[in-house]
Order: structure tokens, then C-alpha cells, then sequence
């Protein structure tokens, strides 16, 4: 039976402020990536969603982000490569000191956001995000966008990586994702994600904004923790691979 990964970004709340269904989500995702705190997030809410999450069997990892909650982390950053090792490092020991306390680890780590997209094409602050991760624990995971510099640089520096796709985000007809202030960025018909997700565990390919037909090879896909009606693409993904045959299921095992 073939499987993919489902992940989501959970734990993202902050005080009063509520972002998402954590609950709902971890109900149907393997893997988590669970914010540190840089982007969005406190330190009980995370706390209570990794326990979630650990009690539910699913993988987590750290989401790390530029120091930036106004902004949710989607604002780029000039920073150097001192900081941003640093602040990585931050956010990854954080999450690894809670995951401890809930009886889990963290394994692996996604960048957030601006970051993420910075780095898929940076190499200077992609290899400060993994030197961070060598630095801290190099049995790290990196994911990353699909088809992206980013993981051939991980990989020659000695990490292992696992390449995602975006469930719910329209692609370029280059693979990259279409920027969120353009029309049509973000897809929200349940059932048209979902058959593009069949398409992209069983072909590798995917339907680019301008109709063209683009090669995808990816291990994971996302759904969006704050995109409206997460939980039901999520529970749609689920329900029509679970028809097709296809299993959802981490690319690392829980422990």
C-alpha cells in the first residue's frame, strides 16, 4: 500500500488569541509542526498540544520562525547568519525541553512561513538553519519545499530530509508556490484538494495555476492549521485516501 505523510502547523495560539482546531487536526495528521513560540504561540498552549499530540501517536516537530509575532512570521528578515543560528537553536532546544516533560521528542523541524521561503532559495541563511539543527541534534529531519535547493544543500551537509507539498496552495508552473497576495493562491474546495493530493501521491504531479502539469515529488503534505476549513480538508485527504488505498502515515517512526 502506498503512504504520505499529513502534517499540519498546530500550536499556534497565543493567550486569548485561538488559531485553529489542534484537536481535531491531530485526529487526522501523522506529523505536527508545532510553533516554538518565535511566530505564534505560548508556552502552555504549545505544552498542551504537544501532550496532544503525544497522546495521539503523532509525530512532532519544531517550527521555527523569524523572531516575528506581529507579523506571524511572514515577513522577511535581513538577519545575519550568527542570529538566525541562534535564534533556531532557541526555538528548537524550547520545543524539545516541553516535548520532554509530555514524554515525546521532537523529530524533526520545518522553518515557518517567510523563513521557509527564504531559505528554499537562500543558501546563506539555509545553511544557518542547518548548522543550527547540526548544532543542536544533526538526527534532526529538515523538511522542506519539494524540488527546492534547500534539501540537496541539507543533504551534502549531512542531514536527512524529507521534500512536502502544499495541500491547500496553488503551485507556479516552475513548482514554486504561487505568493499569497495573488488571487487563487490559497484553494479552499474540499473535494478538488483532495483529488489533487490523490494525483500527488500516485503520479508525482500536480496541476499548476495556469493549467500546465508539473512534476512534484514530495513525502509529505501540509494542510494549513489557520486556513479556512483546515480540519475538513484535512478530514477530506484522509477520507479519499483511505478509499484509494493509500496510507497516511509519518516519515519517521513515533517512539
Amino acid at each position: 500500500m502506498p503512504a504520505i505523510d499529513l502534517n499540519s502547523d498546530l500550536g499556534e495560539s497565543y493567550g486569548a488569541w485561538r488559531m485553529g482546531d489542534d484537536a481535531a487536526m491531530l485526529a487526522v495528521v501523522s506529523s505536527a509542526n508545532i510553533a516554538c513560540g518565535f511566530h505564534a504561540g505560548d508556552p502552555a498552549g504549545i505544552y498542551r498540544t504537544v501532550k496532544a499530540a503525544a497522546d495521539r501517536g503523532v509525530v512532532i516537530g519544531a517550527h521555527v520562525s523569524y523572531p516575528d509575532r506581529v507579523g506571524f512570521g511572514r515577513r522577511d528578515l535581513d538577519v545575519t547568519s550568527e542570529e538566525l543560528i541562534g535564534d533556531v537553536i532557541y526555538q528548537i532546544g524550547a520545543l524539545k525541553g516541553l516535548a520532554a516533560a509530555a514524554g515525546t521528542t521532537a523529530r524533526y523541524v520545518k522553518p515557518h512561513g517567510a523563513l521557509y521561503n527564504r531559505i528554499a532559495h537562500d543558501p546563506k541563511q539555509g545553511q544557518a538553519v542547518i548548522a543550527a539543527i547540526k548544532a543542536i541534534d544533526p538526527s534532526l529531519v529538515l523538511m522542506g519545499l519539494a524540488n527546492a535547493p534547500i534539501l540537496d544543500l541539507a543533504q551534502k551537509s549531512g542531514l536527512k530530509t524529507v521534500a512536502e507539498a502544499f495541500a491547500d496552495r496553488a503551485y507556479t508552473p516552475k513548482g514554486e508556490l504561487v505568493s499569497r497576495r495573488e488571487a487563487g493562491a490559497v484553494l479552499h474546495d474540499t473535494q478538488k484538494i483532495a483529488d489533487r493530493m490523490v494525483q500527488l501521491a500516485r503520479e508525482g504531479t500536480l496541476e499548476a495555476i495556469d493549467g500546465s502539469i508539473i512534476k512534484i515529488e514530495a513525502q509529505s503534505i501540509c494542510v494549513h492549521g489557520d486556513s479556512p476549513g483546515a480540519v475538513a480538508i484535512a478530514e477530506t485527504i484522509a477520507k479519499r485516501f483511505a478509499a484509494e488505498g493509500i496510507a497516511v502515515s509519518s516519515f519517521v517512526p513515533t517512539v
